[in-house]
């Protein structure tokens, strides 16, 4: 096998994951190779959530244009008690919105996967290879080697490192031995997605409901259009197979339809879990998505959690394949993608079981308690909570030794000019600058850094000059996943925050 042969790296699964990850290796120039069992898009959807991070990963693809069609703004979501009494609403951030997009969204999937392959397809560099499985996989020194099974028999494909998009049951996952960690949370659910008809929707909430009853929680997801999602508990001694069943289906939904009022367009059980892998790389390979993590869907943050994977470890692959970090630097940048990610997946399972135990009590004494206590904390009066304060931020990895509450948090999206930030700086290191404050250090010139002074005018919204006083600086280094690896205070610390950048990838 040549060197010309041989992928930079290849990719197991094409969902969303998987279309991302092609998708910004693709745009870095590397050569990607991508292998998919299924011969299209899963046309069920199975997300439904997509957040204002996620859209702008989207915007760095270039697909953001051909899904608008396909997503809504979030409604509020209104959590009701045994009573019946409204003791919790969660809401989004109040605009300007900090990334440049409606902070909480739903979206029909089949049609979002679709432009994203589309926008792969475009990619000479990507090849993506449908209706074959990976068979084999084994690693050197060097590279991996998947053996691929097609039409034509089995094959062998070469690429520099691997990344695991493969799901749940992740093949690659097994092969490599690594074990799921329980993170204490095994339900059995109905997720139900119904196309509902006007007589159905005059019946229906305005908003999305948490119906927090002890005796069947469920919930009721407002999507796109006339799409309506419950997740549905089921309980101790029901048949999973026959609660799927389309006549028991109805029983259920009952309480706010009939089969007149709408199409049923999926019902399945699940067990809804909590796990996380113990590794996230082993060698040259690394898990993403759903072959690293599983959770409860409380918040809808499973697909983004799995974009938020290959965001991270997409550029830190690219900077390492391209040579821009080496040596013992560039294995502590592909090691940092197993440590921020799982300590992220970590805390937001664990926050997002909190928001589950609020649905899920089944003792109507501890129900009734916990309902006291919500309206306790309120004063009687229930407050808005946004869903994204409820997200963490990075707490470890690639970050500057100088602690701060901005430190490993998503720096916003501002306009600049009559632009978003991305479309005038770029997705690379940035040091973002506060208006007014001039500071280039020379350490710069030696960088691939783009330096984005914002001007007196430039910060149309006043996002990020809303940022800089909340947290009390004047510069930022934003790495490419836009996170914040650290701040400056003074004009004079910025020489020193560019210096210590510069110290952790070499």
């Amino acid at each position: 096998m040549s060197v010309a042969d041989i992928y930079d790296v290849a990719i197991v699964g094409y969902g969303p994951a998987g279309q991302v990850a092609a998708g910004l290796l693709g745009q870095q120039g590397l050569k990607v190779y991508v292998c998919e069992r299924l011969p299209d898009v899963y046309e069920i959807p199975r997300a439904i959530a997509l957040d204002h991070e996620i859209m702008r990963v989207f915007q760095q693809l270039g697909v953001v244009q051909a899904i608008e069609p396909h997503i809504e703004p979030f409604t509020n979501s209104e959590y009701f008690g045994v009573d019946g009494q409204l003791i919790r609403r969660m809401t989004m951030v109040a605009p300007p919105y900090p990334q440049g997009y409606t902070p909480s969204i739903v979206f029909t999937q089949p049609p979002v996967e679709r432009a994203l392959r589309a926008r792969v397809a475009q990619m000479p560099n990507v090849k993506v290879e449908l209706g074959v499985e990976m068979r084999e996989l084994e690693q050197d020194d060097a590279g991996v080697s998947l053996r691929i099974e097609g039409e034509g028999g089995l094959r062998t494909v070469r690429a520099r490192y691997a990344i695991a998009c493969d799901g749940g049951s992740s093949a690659v996952r097994t092969k490599l031995g690594i074990e799921m960690q329980d993170l204490d949370f095994d339900e059995p659910w109905l997720v139900v997605d119904v196309l509902v008809n006007e007589r159905g929707l005059a019946k229906l909430p305005k908003v999305s409901v948490q119906y927090c009853e002890p005796e069947r929680p469920c919930t009721l997801v407002i999507g796109p259009k006339n799409h309506r999602r419950w997740e549905i508990s089921i309980l101790p001694g029901e048949d999973p197979k026959e609660v799927a069943t389309a006549e028991h289906t109805w029983k259920l939904l009952s309480r706010w339809l009939t089969p007149e009022d709408g199409q049923l367009w999926r019902q399945a059980s699940y067990r809804f879990h909590a796990l996380v892998a113990s590794q996230w790389r082993r060698g040259r390979v690394f898990l993403a998505g759903d072959a690293a993590h599983m959770q409860p869907p409380f918040l809808g943050q499973g697909m983004c959690q799995g974009i938020r994977d290959v965001s991270n470890l997409s550029w830190k692959l690219s900077a390492v394949v391209q040579g821009q970090v080496r040596g013992d630097a560039a294995q502590a940048l592909l090691d940092s993608y197993g440590t921020e990610r799982q300590a992220h997946v970590r805390e937001l399972t664990s926050r997002i079981k909190a928001v589950g135990a609020v649905i899920c009590e089944r003792d109507p004494v501890k129900a009734r308690e916990r309902d006291a206590h919500l309206l306790q904390e309120c004063a009687g009066v229930v407050r808005d909570t946004p869903r994204q304060d409820i997200l963490p931020r990075l707490e470890c990895g690639l970050l500057s030794a100088q602690p701060s509450a901005a430190r490993g948090s998503l720096f916003p999206q501002p306009l600049v000019r009559g632009q978003r930030m991305d479309e005038v700086a770029g997705h690379g290191w940035r040091l973002v600058l506060a208006p007014g404050v001039d500071a280039t250090p020379s350490e710069l010139a030696a960088s691939a850094m783009c330096v984005v002074p914002l001007g007196r005018d430039d910060d149309e919204e006043g996002v990020a000059t809303g940022w800089f006083r909340r947290f009390e600086c004047v510069a930022a280094i934003v790495r490419p996943d836009n996170y914040v690896f650290g701040i400056a205070r003074t004009p004079a610390g910025v020489a020193a925050l560019v210096h210590e950048v510069r110290s952790a990838l070499q």
